[in-house]
């Protein structure tokens, strides 16, 4: 009993890591919009932002996410897909609470949601980096040192907020 209970326990960890990739398609739309939606919300922060490090933070989301966009705009190409286009629902609301705010109060919410988008988008990377077809997953660990580098970007201006 206690062996199978064992396996079963593996199996799922195994199969929820494999699940977690993305067919290609499907991957590459959620990245692109992601890195719209980044590229936009990295735009009001260097609009809005109180401090330079706000400001800096939202330049750099826009240089990078931008160049994360042509980084995948040939797998696009292969797979005879559109670029995407707008932003994803998340965004979208963040930025009309964003809009809202002023000062600190930007900086920081800026900061957090920052904070938790760049944890959720290195978990999707992470999976198609491991199990995604080879193409993907190339993409996808060229873009991971980017992301965690943008991980700690924003987790430094959330402690300089608080």
């Amino acid at each position: 009993m206690k062996t199978s209970l064992t396996l079963a326990l593996l199996a799922g960890a195994f199969a929820g890591t494999a699940a977690l990739a993305a067919p290609p398609r499907v991957f590459l739309m959620d990245a692109g919009k992601g890195d719209n939606s980044e590229i936009a919300l990295g735009r009001l922060a260097e609009q809005r932002g109180a401090s330079p490090a706000a400001k800096d933070a939202g330049r750099m989301l826009q240089r990078d996410h931008s160049g994360s966009k042509e980084a995948a705009a040939p797998l696009l190409r292969k797979l005879r897909m559109p670029p995407p286009v707008g932003v994803n629902a998340d965004a979208r609301a963040e930025m009309r609470r964003l809009e809202r705010l002023s000062g600190r109060a930007f900086d920081a919410e800026f900061a957090r949601f920052s904070v938790m988008e760049h944890q959720k988008d290195i978990a999707k990377f992470q999976a198609q980096a491991r199990t995604g077809d080879r193409d993907t997953a190339a993409f996808a660990w060229s873009q991971l040192p980017v992301l965690r580098h943008h991980l700690q970007m924003a987790r430094d201006l959330l402690r300089r907020t608080r």
